[in-house]
């Protein structure tokens, strides 16, 4: 979820290319999730495969002991995380989670919760780690937003910008976030998708946008479905995810191009460095032995690979 609130877009060629590349991701629009936690493989699966894991004894002991590092996310957010037809986690977090699982040797157990809330309760001790499409912000490093209260450190994974979301045929003829001024637009709170349209807001003069800030960008979507928004303002992937897949390609649109792509990032609690460095070296891992490639492969989002996992703990 993008971070910049400083506009920049990317080439017309590079915008097709992503649409083409997300098409066949799938055909699920969500409007609704719930609470659900994946538990995954039994305890001697999970000695087993530490035993062959290349980096388990990079861990802290005690989730190595444990077997399982718990993942907060915020699970309602297609193609990158999301709830499949048997209500469990699927997508390009979940799949990328799965291949940090085998050279760890340990089952990573995605826990659903509102993504606001999702660094707190890392913080307080109900998960280890955050994985749900965060875009890694100074802000969110020092804890300087409700989101990110105690702050966190942040392995890089994945990149992705904003996008503007409109219905088929653009009926109010939105092509830039200054379009956006007089209509009501929908986007997920907490995120820097509602700081993207807050920054925009200030350039309006009197013509104010009437926002629409839901807990969970599904519920955006389904306002904008409803026609209760004239836009959404939502992550490129998830635009174009819905722009290709909702109602069979009709009901959707994307407008304009990919603004401030930026980092997502795993948050990790500044407590834990040992689990942080690990998991650095767990990306950098699956980048160089392929597995991600594949899993970006597989999910046709090949547009957000990165070549290096690298670490961002602001001070």
């Amino acid at each position: 979820m993008t971070a910049s609130t400083t506009r920049r877009t990317t080439a017309v060629k590079a915008r097709i290319a992503a649409v083409s590349a997300i098409a066949v991701a799938g055909a699920m629009l969500l409007t609704a999730c719930g609470d659900q936690t994946d538990s995954g493989s039994k305890e001697s699966e999970t000695k087993g495969n530490a035993s062959s894991a290349p980096l388990n004894d990079q861990l802290p002991q005690d989730i190595r002991d444990r077997g399982v590092i718990k993942v907060g996310s915020d699970i309602a957010y297609a193609p990158m995380e999301f709830m499949d037809e048997n209500n469990k986690p699927a997508g390009v977090d979940i799949d990328i989670a799965k291949a940090l699982g085998k050279v760890l040797g340990v089952e990573f157990q995605f826990e659903n919760a509102t993504f606001d809330q999702l660094v707190l309760g890392m913080n307080n001790g109900r998960t280890d780690i955050v994985m749900s499409s965060m875009t890694d912000t100074k802000e969110r490093q020092q804890g300087a937003t409700d989101d990110a209260k105690g702050g966190a450190d942040f392995v890089n994974y994945f990149r992705a910008g904003s996008a503007i979301l409109v219905q088929k045929g653009n009926p109010e003829k939105v092509t830039t976030l200054d379009d956006l001024c007089g209509l009501t637009v929908a986007a997920q709170r907490g995120t820097a998708n509602e700081t993207l349209l807050n920054e925009t807001q200030k350039k309006c003069g009197s013509n104010k946008i009437k926002p629409f800030i839901s807990d969970q960008d599904s519920d955006s979507i389904t306002q904008l479905q409803t026609k209760r928004a004239d836009a959404v303002i939502t992550d490129f992937p998830v635009a174009l995810y819905n722009e290709l897949n909702a109602g069979g390609g009709k009901l959707f649109e994307v407008v304009g191009q990919q603004i401030d792509a930026a980092p997502y990032g795993i948050a990790v609690s500044k407590k834990n460095p040992e689990l942080r460095d690990a998991l650095k070296a767990a990306v950098q891992k699956i980048i160089d032995d392929g597995s991600y490639a594949e899993v970006l492969k597989e999910w046709k989002a090949e547009s957000g690979a990165i070549e290096k996992a690298t670490i961002n703990a602001g001070k």
